[in-house]
């Protein structure tokens, strides 16, 4: 699914992150930050990185600090020297350097944005008043999405999970404001000062719009009902790891029964989108209850939340008011951050979103050598053998289900720091006049370049993050594993520091990456990249039993009192950190293999250093808010547990370090899947 770029400079949720505050070492390794005075077999997170969590304060303008906010802060002044420059050169027009200068100084001129003050929305808003019937409102909600604005439900152009060449029409819940489903029904302390604090929220911003303060609550009341109804009808997070849940490939003709008081038929030809074949509507509980809110709900009550759509989602290229309320909620409440974050930084992101490829391509060659990509590709070399030796050496395996693992093994492909093939922005127009005007434009363009995809054979080449990105992934439908130049950079992929380390961290990545194709959710799609279950009966069935453990360990995590880690919703990302981390660690051994054993650095042996290197990277605080949102909806356990959790099943770190039962790194009922 696209992220629509309105909220592009929005507070919104990131991975984990980490500072180092010492990088240069010789050894790649910064030994400052380890609290030696904690017994490393009772917490191992305290003992790597224990003397950092001490003394690192979150900054204001953060909610939470760590690996992943410095990698991208040192990204982020990259990006603004090229921004920065572009900006300064007169490019041709519809030349890369032209597209990013303009973006970005329309970005940055806070002056410019007061002054146009709501125009750069107002005949969208204009739009919205006019409509009079349920037909003109469906009109409405195809053009809002032809805008980028999100509207009732989603819709975008992917692939068929069940033929994976194939690109169909999917249309999915949504339509909300509020992070999930569970922030809306929810009935704890917290929860519900979160939707009092959101209609408060709503109330300011639709007496920015004009609104009496009456009418404006009123109007937040509104839409706060409309939400909820298709938040009840819509999956939770667990629900939608399910892929079968998302998946219902229908004919227009059956949505059209599906949903009488909607018309498909209407709303693709609206959009000018094909609708021949089938197309994904899912969850069908979901698009049963729009149906019925396209009865019951008022067209009044109905232009209500789509003017709230527009304007929250527009809320950081408006006038300062606007994106204050906005902050506010999103950033303060929901996140504990402090202060706004300069507006350069979140303008470096919002040109990276919008034009990826162009800045990324610059930061690229700034960022990233060959001979990086060269050693990438070793270490992924070396992951994969030892991927391949973890599956033959499966006990409670069948060769049947062996074969049918490697054999998808074996077709993984890999994507390195930037696009093999780039797509450019031929058709895109790019100016120096308006901020929200350019976000609209580069919406458009992306959402109709989306559509365009119908019904053509599916592109494999596309990268799916922006070069300067801190992060990577596996995805189930191209089988194929992605590490953006923005994260093969220390202290992931460190060039001058020892393998041990290397392995630790970028090795541990690239393991986790590799070991989602044989996940919960990984593991339910073939080589193809097809929802296929290939598992005979008996051996799914080991495979759950096992990841149960996972499931029940995660669970007994206490966070704060009375939040737990959610085990199913972190089930994926935890059988990734688990198996990625001892698919990296026999990778690791193997390379020693015929050579001279290498000297301990720093006092750690290679072992301990292999560790320690996992331990640095996933290093990071939380706002208490912060930590919420996490658990509430993300699927990444917190940092702490992404090291004690996987080490403590592995009988490799507790030889490494002399741990013996019953020092808590050292778990009874350890786990074991791949």
């Amino acid at each position: 699914m696209r992220t629509n770029l309105f909220r592009s400079i929005t507070t919104l949720a990131v991975l984990t992150s980490m500072t180092f505050s010492v990088l240069a070492q010789s050894s790649g390794f910064d030994t400052s930050r380890m609290d030696k005075s904690v017994d490393a077999c009772e917490d191992f997170f305290e003992y790597a990185n224990g003397s950092w969590l001490k003394t690192t304060q979150i900054p204001p303008t953060e909610s939470r600090w760590g690996t992943f906010n410095i990698l991208g802060d040192r990204n982020n002044a990259i990006l603004k020297e090229i921004l920065e420059n572009a900006v300064k050169t007169k490019a041709a027009k519809g030349s890369d350097t032209q597209m990013i200068g303009d973006m970005y100084a329309t970005c940055i001129d806070e002056a410019a944005i007061e002054k146009a003050g709501t125009k750069p929305i107002d005949q969208y808003l204009k739009a919205i008043d006019k409509v009079k019937t349920t037909a003109d409102l469906q009109r409405q909600i195809a053009a809002l999405h032809d805008l980028g604005f999100p509207a009732v439900f989603s819709f975008g152009a992917g692939p068929d999970l069940k033929s994976s060449n194939d690109v169909i029409v999917n249309a999915g819940q949504g339509g909300l404001t509020l992070p999930n489903r569970d922030y809306y029904t929810q009935t704890d302390a917290k929860s519900v000062e979160t939707r009092a604090k959101f209609v408060t929220y709503m109330t300011n911003m639709f007496k920015l719009l004009g609104d009496k303060e009456a009418a404006a609550a009123a109007d937040a009341a509104k839409v706060l009902d409309i939400q909820t109804r298709l938040a009840k009808a819509s999956l939770t997070p667990v629900e939608r790891r399910n892929p079968d849940n998302n998946y219902n490939k229908i004919t227009v003709a059956d949505a059209e029964t599906l949903t009488p008081n909607f018309s498909w038929a209407g709303y693709f030809a609206a959009r000018g989108v094909p609708s021949a074949g089938g197309f994904n509507v899912a969850p069908a509980k979901f698009f049963k209850e729009v149906n019925a809110m396209m009865a019951d709900v008022s067209i009044a009550d109905w232009k209500t939340y789509l003017r709230w759509m527009v304007v929250n989602s527009a809320a950081n290229s408006l006038p300062k008011a606007f994106a204050d309320e906005n902050f506010a909620f999103f950033g303060k409440h929901l996140s504990g951050q402090k202060e706004r974050q300069p507006r350069w930084k979140t303008c470096t992101q919002t040109v990276d979103g919008a034009l990826g490829e162009a800045l990324g391509m610059e930061f690229a060659k700034r960022a990233f050598t060959p001979a990086a990509k060269a050693r990438m590709n070793t270490l992924i070399d070396n992951l994969m053998v030892s991927m391949k030796g973890r599956i033959d050496g499966l006990d409670w395996m069948s060769s049947e289900t062996k074969k049918q693992a490697q054999a998808k093994l074996a077709t993984f492909k890999r994507k390195i720091g930037y696009p093999d093939v780039l797509r450019g922005y031929k058709g895109l127009e790019v100016k120096r006049d308006s901020f929200a005007g350019n976000l609209i434009r580069s919406n458009q363009f992306q959402i109709k370049r989306n559509m365009a995809d119908i019904g053509k054979p599916r592109d494999r080449t596309r990268m799916g993050m922006t070069p300067p990105t801190v992060n990577a992934s596996y995805s189930p439908q191209n089988n194929d594993i992605t590490f953006p130049a923005g994260i093969l950079q220390p202290p992931f992929f460190n060039f001058d520091a020892d393998d041990a380390i290397n392995y630790g961290a970028i090795g541990g990545v690239i393991g986790h990456e590799i070991t989602h194709g044989f996940d919960d959710q990984g593991s339910r799609f073939d080589a193809d990249g097809n929802l296929k279950m290939w598992w005979t009966d008996s051996d799914r069935k080991q495979f759950e039993e096992r990841a149960a453990c996972v499931v029940k360990q995660f669970d007994g995590y206490e966070v704060q009192p009375g939040l737990f880690i959610n085990g199913k919703l972190t089930l994926g990302e935890n059988i990734g950190d688990f198996a990625g981390l001892t698919v990296s660690y026999y990778a690791f051994q193997r390379s020693l293999e015929g050579k001279p054993r290498p000297a301990n650095i720093d006092g750690f042996t290679p072992e301990q250093r292999f560790f320690l290197g996992w331990a640095q990277v996933w290093a990071g605080k939380y706002t208490p808010e912060a930590e919420r949102q996490q658990v509430a909806g993300n699927p990444h356990s917190l940092p702490r547990w992404r090291v004690n959790g996987p080490m403590s099943n592995m009988p490799e770190f507790a030889k490494a370090f002399g741990c013996k039962a019953p020092q808590k790194m050292v778990r009874p009922d350890a786990c074991l899947i791949w």
